[in-house]
C-alpha cells in the first residue's frame, strides 16, 4: 500500500461518517415514502395501522410492521452500499475502516 493511501485510510471513515449520516436520513425518507405507495397498494388504505391504535388487528399491525421493516432494510442496505462504493472509488478506501461494515 502507498503512502498516501495508508495516510487515508484512517481519515476515510472518519469524513464518511456525516456524509453517511445524510444518505441515511435520506433513505430514511425513501423508505417512508415507499413505505406508504407499498402500503396503499397492498391494502388501498391511505394509513398503515399503527400498534397503539385501538380499531386495528393484530394481524394488520404486524403485517405492516413486517413490510416496513423490510422495506428500510432494503433501502439502507442500498444506500449504505452505494455510498460505500463511490467513497471507495473516489478514494480507494473502504469507508468502515476494518471492512467488516457497520453492524458488526
Amino acid at each position: 500500500m502507498d503512502k498516501m493511501k495508508l495516510k487515508r485510510k484512517g481519515k476515510v471513515p472518519l469524513v464518511y461518517k456525516p456524509v453517511g449520516f445524510a444518505l441515511g436520513w435520506g433513505g430514511g425518507a425513501l423508505a417512508g415514502l415507499a413505505f406508504r405507495k407499498a402500503w396503499k397498494a397492498l391494502r388501498h388504505e391511505d394509513d398503515a395501522p399503527d400498534a397503539l391504535d385501538p380499531d386495528r388487528k393484530w394481524g394488520e399491525i404486524l403485517l405492516a410492521a413486517a413490510v416496513q421493516g423490510a422495506i428500510f432494510a432494503v433501502v439502507r442496505s442500498v444506500v449504505d452500499r452505494s455510498g460505500a462504493k463511490a467513497v471507495h472509488r473516489a478514494t480507494g478506501v473502504w469507508p468502515s475502516g476494518d471492512r467488516t461494515g457497520r453492524d458488526h
